[in-house]
């Protein structure tokens, strides 16, 4: 976990049942969460199962050879895959929801953004054999303009505010395929038979820039009139070039060694 509320400075803002949350990354802390996304990124983009397997049959420089054709060589697409790792830490840390799917391992080209929406989290009660869904949009742009964030808004709220059915579909195959039929089951009972209803449903907007997010992405959580709980979070981090720069290299290197 990359602890980012440890890591920042905090500024809240409550309207119940919504909430914003803007963080800035301490200049302290740049290094520790540059290692840590060092070290947590290859496994967004191969299974560590595989990677194991891999380096048994055929060694490190296969290894390495194998991750270095998923990493993205174009600084958008760098950045946006950042955005969703920190969204997705986000999610998994602070909102008590789980990400079973790491999406970017099913990329189509490395160098081409994936379709849908960005992560869904999900959490299930046990007992009750119900679930719930968090819709999440990742935005990640050195400059934070209304544009992108109005962009976040419109996607969000496609679908009636809940996940796309195509996405459910996405993550209920990829779950079946990697072993976790009880999940991907209760998926496909909600999404197809049941129906989802509004109180399963909880939106995030992550913002990773280094924008100050506390004016424009504050009136935008404002702004919002529905009825699905809402979470927003901006994190600013001064650096942002020379961060998303300097984990890529960090991961190439360690794979050049």
């Amino acid at each position: 976990m990359f602890s980012l509320k440890d890591k920042s400075t905090v500024s809240e803002r409550t309207v119940p049942p919504h909430t914003f949350i803007a963080l800035e990354l301490k200049q302290d802390e740049f290094d520790n969460l540059k290692s840590a996304l060092i070290n947590v990124l290859p496994d967004y983009y191969v299974d560590p199962q595989s990677i194991a397997g891999t380096l048994a049959r055929l060694g490190k420089p296969a290894v390495a050879q194998k991750l270095l054709t998923k990493i993205p060589e174009v600084k958008n697409i760098r950045s946006g895959d950042i955005g969703e790792v920190l969204a997705s830490d986000y999610i998994e840390e602070s909102l008590g929801y789980n990400v079973p799917i790491r999406k970017l391992r099913w990329r189509d080209h490395r160098n081409m953004a994936m379709r849908g929406d960005d992560v869904i989290g999900i959490v299930v009660d046990q007992q009750q054999q119900t679930i719930k869904f968090l819709k999440a949009e990742a935005k990640a742009n050195k400059i934070l303009g209304r544009g992108i964030l109005e962009d976040a808004r419109k996607e969000l709220d496609l679908d009636d505010g809940f996940p796309a059915p195509h996405a459910l579909g996405f993550v209920a195959e990829r779950l079946r395929e990697t072993g976790n039929q009880a999940l991907s089951d209760l998926i496909e009972k909600v999404q197809l038979v049941d129906g989802i209803r509004t109180n399963q449903v909880e939106h995030l907007l992550f913002t990773f820039t280094a924008s100050n997010p506390a004016r424009l992405q504050r009136e935008t959580f404002d702004a919002y009139d529905g009825n699905i709980k809402q979470t927003s979070v901006g994190f600013k981090v001064t650096e942002h070039q020379e961060l998303i720069a300097g984990v890529y290299q960090g991961v190439i290197d360690g794979l050049n060694d």
